[in-house]
């Protein structure tokens, strides 16, 4: 179930993106000849009107084929005017930069609605953040398990609902993480944690350990007041631009922030996770529940949105920087140049996506 719903995920992230450069190039003008889920060969394929619409057998991706978007084709070909004025390279730059960029525009989009429809159904937040007074039902979550720790190797995990903590005769059964925390300090031998994790129930038992927090005894774990805030359908999507603002902004500062260490040599690629990787964190959002799992969709996409307007060749912040250099100089920029760069950079990210996936691959095994 979990490998289905990775790549219903994964599918419909791409989905949106592919389908804000789709209905840009259409709503200006853009014949659009081939709308693709996956890389071929191809599995599914139906022609409405001018356009090809095809599902693919390799699913990590997809494309829109946008008529005239490679000047050399186009050059090869016997094209009449009518076809040539609804190409890409006939739009004027700023055209061209919104159908680039709307693929990007898409994936927001797409957290938005999905962050949105959270607020509608319920969505996780801590009763000292920017809804304080308009929390319920609050539960002591973990928000935090360090790997190796204790808790972790004990089988908790972040999301998991603490319900009690026993040592011998004392018990703890508040939502008061400050407290939670002094209780397992002041322990001094071994604790049984009864949990919930989404509507499973669970039991361990865990012995805290010196050298985690100064100072006194830990399991490896941040706790925290977790409620649930509901709204109404409008102020949901209010509330959900909002929160996606804000995500977007995190997510922006966080990876410029890892790209300088990584210019720097400094970078932690521990901290780079492939699609392995997301997999298994979609197996943990699915046992949360539905708005975990469309919580982690929502920071997927916004990732992919940020990712995507890096000036890296092959992506679309690539594909929009060398727009603007165009219109800087005022005029095109070699087609042969763009095209070795960008499948240079196609091939560059090929290896890195290989390289993460095996380094999921060997810490998976590794764990297991």
């Amino acid at each position: 179930m979990t490998i289905v719903l990775f790549f219903i995920i994964l599918g419909s992230l791409v989905f949106v993106h592919e389908l804000g450069h789709f209905l840009a190039a259409k709503k200006s003008g853009i014949r659009v000849d081939e709308f693709a889920l996956g890389f071929p060969p191809k599995v599914l394929g139906k022609k409405v009107g001018e356009t090809v619409y095809n599902l693919n057998l390799i699913p990590f991706g997809g494309y829109v084929k946008i008529f005239g978007d490679d000047a050399d084709v186009m050059s090869d070909m016997a094209v009449s005017e009518a076809d040539k004025a609804r190409s890409f390279i006939a739009k004027p730059r700023y055209i061209q930069a919104v159908v680039l960029a709307s693929g990007v525009l898409g994936n927001i989009v797409f957290a938005w609605l999905l962050i949105s429809i959270s607020f509608m159904a319920g969505i996780p937040s801590a009763i000292d953040g920017r809804y304080e007074n308009e929390v319920r039902d609050t539960k002591l979550t973990i928000t935090t398990v360090l790997p190796d720790s204790p808790a972790y190797k004990a089988g908790l995990r972040s999301g998991d609902a603490i319900v009690s903590i026993t040592e011998g005769a004392k018990q703890f059964t508040d939502s008061d993480s400050e407290k939670a925390g002094d209780f397992i300090g002041a322990s001094t031998g071994a604790l049984a944690i009864s949990y919930t994790r989404g509507k499973e129930e669970g039991r361990i038992t865990v012995e805290p350990i010196a050298g985690i927090v100064e100072g006194k005894p830990a399991i490896g774990v941040s706790l925290d007041t977790i409620g649930v805030v509901r709204f109404g359908f409008f102020r949901s999507f209010f509330e959900g631009a909002l929160m996606t603002s804000d995500l977007l902004r995190e997510v922006t500062i966080g990876l410029f922030g890892f790209l300088q260490q990584a210019i720097l040599g400094k970078a932690d690629l521990a901290s780079v996770t492939g699609p392995v990787g997301i997999a298994g964190m979609v197996g943990e959002a699915r046992v949360l529940g539905i708005v975990y799992l469309l919580s982690f969709t929502a920071f997927i996409s916004i990732n992919l949105a940020v990712i995507n307007l890096l000036p890296i060749p092959a992506l679309d912040g690539g594909r929009l920087l060398f727009l603007a250099i165009e219109g800087i100089i005022r005029r095109p920029i070699p087609v042969k140049f763009t095209r070795v760069v960008n499948t240079t950079g196609f091939v560059l990210l090929i290896l890195f996506m290989l390289f993460i996936t095996y380094r999921d691959v060997i810490k998976l095994v590794s764990s297991s």
